[in-house]
């Protein structure tokens, strides 16, 4: 009798243990999430991620040896990574939604711990001629989002108004304070302000980094002969980025661009780069942030001069547009995409290569 007891305890004891025992085995079994040092945040790829005419995506993939694919179905495109080096890069497509869909997709991957990282976006953009030139790399402390609005045709405008593309909470363009007490209103994504020491040392980093030119360059901006900086030579500058997914063009559009900045930033920033999709990238950011999946802080915005946001004299705005959007593009594409990665794989080395130093502690720059 004591002899079955004793068999029939030792079964029991087997069983309750073997629930636990499965699940240490399975847990040991499971792959790590790759611990990434670094994400480059592209927009698009015209063909194919490699051999072909680049897009933003396709130098990072080639240089930075991104061989390891991990399928993305809930994107717009796979993510390629260095397992080596700890870098991925993606391809969020074009357009805000679709940048914070894809941000937002990897944030929450469990394939990948993004505790960590550092978040580099290197896209192409359009410049304002007043501050630079095509082939120039910015770094940026704003993101100012120009699809938050209410807009009233212009040609319904009351003929006192500069714009009818005003403030959401305001009746005209434009409230005397976005904080003031009249308007009771205070921001909700029209625009946000990024780390500006990590900007400012991304900045002093590669500030002396030659870019690219071209003939075609010299050409298209010697047209711009009232605007002295932008027939000046490429360089990487700093300078704040207004993100809208209207693609606008022209004269009086860039100066509504560079009032809308002034206004949102409280006349701190200054507009030089217009893309579609960072504003998004960064809400996206915040939420991660929030959640513990990644670090805000260390997120930072290269926009590169692809075009130009106006036209130069002798032109209209809808001439000019249709001369970008011809088949021989914009003369400033290529050389971009070259100072995108030029510039940002600078930094993006500097940060890799010294990992120790950087992974507890983002590099800071008073000035």
């Amino acid at each position: 009798m004591l002899k079955r007891m004793i068999i029939v305890l030792g079964a029991a004891l087997l069983f309750a243990c073997q629930p636990q025992d499965v699940q240490q085995n399975t847990s040991q079994s499971e792959p790590q999430p790759l611990k990434v040092k670094a994400v480059v945040v592209t927009m698009f790829e015209i063909g194919e991620d490699e051999g072909d005419k680049p897009g933003e995506f396709q130098l990072w993939k080639e240089r930075q040896q991104l061989t390891k694919r991990y399928p993305f179905p809930q994107s717009h495109h796979d993510i390629f990574a260095n397992k080596d080096t700890g870098v991925i890069g993606i391809v969020t497509g074009m357009g805000t939604a679709k940048a914070t869909a894809a941000i937002m997709a990897l944030g929450l991957d469990p394939r990948f711990d993004l505790t960590q990282a550092y978040w580099l976006v290197a896209g192409i953009a359009g410049i304002d001629p007043a501050d630079g030139t095509i082939g120039s790399a910015v770094w940026a402390d704003y993101l100012i989002d120009g699809d938050l609005a209410h807009q009233i045709d212009a040609r319904e405008i009351p003929e006192q108004w500069s714009t009818g593309y005003f403030p959401l909470f305001a009746n005209a363009p434009y409230p005397a304070d976005v904080n003031s007490s009249k308007t009771h209103h205070k921001p909700a994504g029209e625009v946000y302000k990024l780390n500006a020491s990590l900007s400012q040392w991304a900045f002093n980093l590669t500030k002396g980094i030659v870019l690219q030119d071209t003939d075609a360059m010299v050409e298209l901006r010697n047209q711009y002969s009232e605007h002295p900086a932008a027939m000046a030579a490429p360089k990487v500058m700093q300078g704040d980025h207004l993100a809208a997914s209207t693609f606008w063009h022209g004269k009086l559009l860039n100066q509504w661009a560079n009032d809308w900045t002034a206004f949102w930033t409280d006349g701190e920033g200054n507009f030089v780069t217009s893309g579609m999709e960072d504003t998004g990238s960064y809400q996206a950011m915040q939420y991660l942030d929030a959640a513990g999946k990644a670090d805000k802080t260390r997120f930072m915005v290269l926009r590169t001069a692809s075009n130009f946001t106006m036209q130069p004299p002798g032109l209209t705005a809808a001439e000019n547009l249709e001369m970008e959007s011809s088949q021989a593009g914009y003369a400033g594409m290529q050389p971009a995409l070259e100072a995108a990665y030029v510039v940002g794989s600078a930094v993006v080395d500097e940060l890799v290569n010294k990992w120790s130093k950087y992974q507890t502690q983002p590099p800071q720059s008073d000035k």
